[in-house]
């Protein structure tokens, strides 16, 4: 299987692309779709996509792996818990469910894993033994690279937006002061709206206001980056990783989040004296496709 190009999913809130990915990590057909409504609904249109990719880039697929929101049991690849955006997503079993459609051997996993998995493979710390993956989208999700290894756990290894001490606001999965709180791009907008007059923006505009010079635009961007750089500290204090990639949708505003994150590292760097790198993601929208297909080799 190792000469054999696979296929990559990525199922996201909003949309569900897939691309059939080759041995050297290349991107050579992908096609994408909105997401739609319901668990059946999710895993129909996104083995039609798989078919469709596989059709335009004209060649056979060995396997296919998804990387899908949500906590994904590693056994059975059934979806144990979701954010409040889905519908009728916990409890699909995406591995079973691909299978059937496809008739393909299917691995599934978390799409923060399958993106740490394509950093570690093709991307911003590849090469590197272990390392910890951080996605600042919509929510904020994490992932562990251990010796060389993706780490799963139970499924939830890594989940670094739902570590608590993070204040009192309530997070989406219904407990308080979660990191996810403070760094994600709806609670920036949220917060942005609450210290400021109120307006209804959502993180893109609010990156192009903080570049403007609007102060609580640049004050909630560098809460957010400062809430990161603690949640390195932590990640550094259990595991001694000494390498952190950031991506997602909130890392475009990467020139204001990592001056606050910096600043935190340095005003408790860990006491194991070993120095912490944070680099910022570089497959962009490609990470998870082409880390699921990683996994699926």
């Amino acid at each position: 299987m190792s000469g054999d190009p696979t296929a990559g999913v990525d199922i996201g809130g909003t949309k569900i692309r897939a691309a059939v990915v080759a041995p050297g990590g290349a991107v050579l057909a992908s096609a994408t779709a909105p997401t739609p409504s319901g668990g059946e609904a999710m895993l129909d249109v996104a083995a039609d996509l798989v078919a469709r990719a596989v059709a335009s880039a004209g060649v056979l697929v060995a396997a296919v792996g998804v990387g899908a929101a949500g906590v994904v049991d590693p056994g059975t690849g059934e979806v144990l818990a979701a954010s409040d955006s889905f519908t009728g997503w916990v409890g699909t079993n995406l591995r079973d469910g691909i299978v059937r459609r496809t008739g393909l051997r299917v691995v599934a996993a978390n799409d923060v894993d399958s993106f740490l998995v394509g950093e570690a493979t093709w991307g911003a710390v590849r090469g590197v033994r272990s390392a910890a993956g951080i996605a600042l989208g919509t929510g904020v999700g994490g992932a562990l690279w251990l010796d060389g290894a993706l780490y799963r756990g139970a499924g939830a290894a890594g989940e670094i937006g739902h570590m608590p001490g993070f204040g009192d606001a309530r997070c989406t999965c219904g407990q308080r002061g979660h990191l996810e709180t403070l760094a994600s791009g709806r609670s920036v907008a949220r917060r942005y709206a609450e210290l400021g007059d109120g307006a209804d923006v959502g993180a893109a505009e609010i990156e192009d206001r903080a570049r403007a010079g609007d102060p609580t635009a640049v004050r909630v961007l560098a809460d957010a980056g400062h809430a990161v750089g603690s949640a390195v500290l932590m990640l550094a204090a259990l595991l001694d990783v000494g390498h952190v990639v950031v991506g997602g949708g909130l890392a475009r505003a990467w020139d204001l989040l990592e001056p606050a994150l910096l600043a935190r590292l340095r005003e408790e760097p860990p006491v194991s004296g070993h120095p912490i790198e944070v680099r910022r993601a570089v497959l962009g929208g490609d990470a998870t496709v082409v880390g699921a297909a990683a996994l699926a080799r």
